[in-house]
């Protein structure tokens, strides 16, 4: 067992041994710097991953909400949008980029608004909606708010 001692002491006395455990230790020390940094970019890749289709759809209701409210006749305004499917991500062969993302489909649009029985406002909205969705007008139903009682 003293023989096994003697020598790691030995090892560790020279210059050369000291010279490897160094260089060991800064390109450790190297990897760890290298891992974090990388760790960043895979953080805002699980940002992206994280896509929430509510959040999605919430965020355009919103939007609309605002937008179709200012139209004049229209009045207030309530949106509802409904989604087919949530991100898809494809995956590229014959491309620079592995992977091509693809957002939720949009199967419709109701907006609920005071003017909703004017047809010049019925018509205007429609246009406003497939226009800003890029869908068609046959995806839209404009109607009329009734007022609470």
């Amino acid at each position: 067992m003293e023989e096994k001692t003697n020598g790691i002491k030995k090892l560790f006395e020279s210059d050369k041994a000291r010279k490897i455990i160094v260089i060991i230790g800064i390109i450790g020390i190297a990897l760890i710097f290298i891992s974090s940094i990388s760790g960043i970019n895979t953080d805002k890749k699980t940002e992206t991953e994280g896509f929430s289709v509510t959040t999605y759809s919430t965020e355009i209701e919103s939007n609309l909400q605002k937008i179709l409210s200012s139209i004049s006749g229209c009045g207030e305004t309530k949106v509802l949008l409904t989604i087919e499917n949530s991100v898809e991500y494809v995956y590229l062969e014959d491309s620079t980029t592995k992977t091509k993302e693809i957002q939720p489909v949009i199967r419709g649009v109701l907006v609920v608004c005071e003017g909703g029985d004017d047809p010049v406002v019925t018509q205007t909205v429609t246009q406003a909606v497939t226009r800003a969705l890029d869908i068609s007008s046959a995806k839209v139903c404009v109607t009329k708010l009734t007022e609470r009682r």
